[in-house]
């Protein structure tokens, strides 16, 4: 059946049976107030909402997520800060203390030679 056998008569009948055949399909949709329309159209937006709130949820979970990770990175800073400060104190603690032991150990030579020198003072 190739269109090239039709007469020009039977194509325009096919073209108008072809027109008729879609206006009869687009009317037989049902209209805006059809329950099928209105119960798909609430389908519809409560998919969109259930959208919109998974979609806010991971935001707010990015969000969260942040906030810890800025709370986490705080937090080790200030356990870094504390570390050092206290490397720092226990190297002056140290030093103090090697301060202590010198002077401990001058004031020892400093007496050991005054004894000696009253012994010599004493005996001569």
């Amino acid at each position: 059946m190739s269109t090239y056998n039709k007469s020009l008569t039977d194509r325009r009948s096919d073209a108008a049976a072809a027109k008729q055949a879609m206006l009869r399909k687009l009317q037989a949709r049902p209209g805006p107030d059809d329950p099928a329309v209105i119960a798909r159209e609430a389908e519809r937006k409560a998919i969109a909402e259930a959208r919109e709130a998974r979609a806010a949820a991971k935001a707010a979970a990015a969000e969260q997520a942040r906030l810890d990770q800025i709370a986490r990175e705080a937090a080790e800073a200030v356990e870094r800060e504390r570390a050092a400060e206290e490397a720092h104190l226990a190297k002056i603690a140290a030093a103090i203390a090697l301060e202590e032991q010198q002077q401990k150990a001058r004031d020892e030579r400093y007496a050991a030679r005054k004894a000696a020198k009253k012994a010599k003072k004493g005996k001569g």
